[in-house]
């Protein structure tokens, strides 16, 4: 992990985050100047059947953590992982879909009203709101990153990027997918923990209540998608669509720009796409060889 080579005294929360009791034991034990709460159920799909585990973990755990930090002595930045599903459905999104893309896109940013429309967005916008609450009333020092999906994990296979490839890999003649018509934007796994590392180690240029859009402006659809990793494959057998349960209100346009976050931190994403999915597929033939 990058922040541990960075000259940083580095503490690992052990504690359930629904328990407030000893999240706020073990933090004023520790009493961190900067906080990173990355901890949350990330599974978009399976939010939409598990609401209520999905409120408790991502809001109740976060408030939790807010609350127990606004004691902490010498609270410098905390660090919130938001997302950029918070934009869920926007008037436009419909019209670039259906009618203008690719001659006319749009890139959500940290000027577009939210309208999340999944129970993990809705939790990750109110913490959103109580951060902003925190700020406001106790002037409370934080950042909250919307980060768009990231690819290149080496141990989880269940979002979209991993699961294509991991299919592709171990079934030559079919796979089985969900939707083919979402557009999506990706960013690879390097790029993210330098945006990371950009935020907490510059705290005094955006800890006054910044919340920042992370991109690349490169919106893809699935289907385009899939194509392209197979083509990096060599992959030609057939894609099973529509074999997963329909999420309600399926959001069929997202896709964010950076420019917010290069501006005041100078971060941007430098892997293209070829590249990212080239290193993920050697990640995983890798992975599963072993």
């Amino acid at each position: 992990m990058p922040i541990l080579s960075q000259d940083h005294q580095v503490h690992a929360m052990q504690s359930d985050l629904t328990n407030h009791a000893s999240v706020e034991q073990e933090l004023l034990a520790f009493d961190p100047d900067i906080i990173v709460h990355l901890a949350a159920r990330t599974e978009v799909e399976k939010s939409f059947y598990e609401q209520v585990s999905f409120s408790d973990v991502n809001y109740v755990g976060s408030i939790n953590l807010i609350e127990a930090a606004a004691k902490c002595s010498n609270l410098k930045n905390f660090v919130f992982a938001s997302t950029m599903e918070v934009y869920g459905w926007q008037p436009i999104s419909d019209d670039v879909v259906k009618h203008s893309y690719p001659d006319y896109s749009v890139a959500f940013d940290e000027h577009t009203t939210p309208a999340p429309n999944a129970p993990y967005a809705v939790a990750k916008y109110a913490v959103e709101k109580y951060l902003e609450y925190m700020h406001r009333s106790q002037d409370f020092p934080f950042t909250a990153v919307r980060q768009t999906n990231a690819y290149g994990r080496q141990d989880n296979n269940f979002f979209v990027t991993e699961q294509i490839i991991t299919q592709m890999q171990t079934d030559p003649g079919q796979i089985n997918l969900g939707y083919q018509e979402p557009f999506r934007n990706f960013i690879f796994i390097t790029d993210l923990i330098e945006a990371w590392l950009a935020v907490i180690n510059t705290p005094d240029k955006c800890n006054s209540g910044l919340i920042m859009t992370i991109g690349p402006d490169q919106p893809i659809k699935i289907k385009d998608y899939v194509s392209f990793i197979a083509d990096r494959l060599g992959w030609t057998g057939h894609v099973n669509w529509d074999t997963k349960p329909k999420r309600p209100g399926e959001i069929y346009w997202l896709n964010s720009n950076s420019t917010l976050i290069e501006r005041v931190l100078g971060w941007h994403p430098k892997v293209d796409l070829e590249t990212g999915i080239d290193q993920t597929i050697q990640i995983w033939q890798k992975h599963l060889n072993q």
